[in-house]
């Protein structure tokens, strides 16, 4: 007996329905909550109350007076300007620093490719926790950095580079400058090498065939590359907590202490959703950009 044969519509909902439930339970449901958490009353002893009130919200640019009047309060948006600014300079940071690794790495032998990106994926294996402790000691007073100063006679006092922004920044370059080399060299790998030495033969120099023929076939890369950076610096807490000690908040900060010491689980739930919308803002203009570029390429 022959079995009655599904629609291909079916067969391929059937096919993703697996994933749809995992990011359903993992990801959608857990945003929704957030976002139902955002519009409920702070219960002191942590948690939420029953009620709908906008105060998380309101909280994030006024703050109340004894007279229940709601005055400006920059604070927490200096945290968000912060945030984007350490951001942008992580995710341009690794961008220096990483377009040339992935460069280097693509004109490379396949059996030195697979050394050099073994190499590039060893920090994965440490937990961030102790690759950040590490740059403690080496841009903490009299640490790694300072102490051959010192003694060379280069520097008679500290840098004090420690809780900084520059700190921070480090970090958080340090961090994630992997996840913009790998991407980068996913585009590089594909490179056609003899288009650079056509350049040459025009009479390009370096700078002509960076900007007219590498940059263009590894923007994919960088792209992508760039949200990949972007995305989690926004959300980072561990290097502004660390290197930054606890001075340099960051919006992944100001969300771990709401939930954790501050109790404020709604004011937390409020920043978490404005973040999310500040990436998906991002992410969208860079998909119209992108979808841009493509009608007037005609891909």
């Amino acid at each position: 007996m022959e079995l009655p044969r599904r629609n291909p519509v079916t067969r391929r909902w059937l096919a993703l329905s697996p994933a749809i439930v995992v990011v359903s339970i993992f990801m959608i449901l857990p945003m929704i909550i957030l976002l139902v958490f955002s519009f409920m009353e702070a219960d002191p002893y942590g948690g939420v109350d029953p009620g709908f009130t906008t105060e998380a919200y309101v909280q994030i640019l006024y703050e109340r007076d004894f007279d229940d009047l709601l005055i400006f309060d920059p604070v927490y948006l200096n945290i968000i300007g912060r945030s984007v600014l350490l951001a942008l300079l992580a995710t341009i940071g690794c961008l220096v620093l990483g377009l040339p690794v992935a460069y280097f790495i693509a004109r490379q032998s396949s059996r030195t490719q697979s050394l050099l990106l073994y190499l590039i994926t060893i920090p994965f294996w440490t937990n961030l926790l102790v690759r950040t402790y590490a740059w403690i000691l080496l841009l903490s007073s009299d640490g790694v950095i300072e102490q051959p100063l010192k003694f060379l006679g280069v520097i008679d006092e500290s840098l004090d580079m420690m809780y900084t922004n520059g700190a921070v920044a480090v970090g958080l370059i340090y961090s994630y400058l992997p996840l913009m080399v790998l991407p980068i060299y996913a585009s590089l790998e594909k490179l056609d090498f003899r288009l650079i030495e056509a350049a040459h033969d025009l009479y390009a120099d370096r700078f002509r065939v960076a900007r007219y023929v590498i940059f263009p076939l590894a923007a994919p890369g960088i792209v992508a590359g760039c949200i990949l950076v972007l995305v989690p610096s926004l959300g980072a807490f561990i290097a502004p907590d660390l290197l930054g000690g606890g001075k340099k908040l960051m919006l992944g900060s100001l969300i771990q202490v709401q939930f954790a010491s501050a109790r404020n689980w709604p004011f937390g739930s409020a920043v978490a959703i404005c973040l999310l919308a500040l990436v998906m803002m991002m992410l969208m203009y860079q998909a119209r950009i992108a979808s841009k570029r493509r009608r007037e390429t005609g891909d």
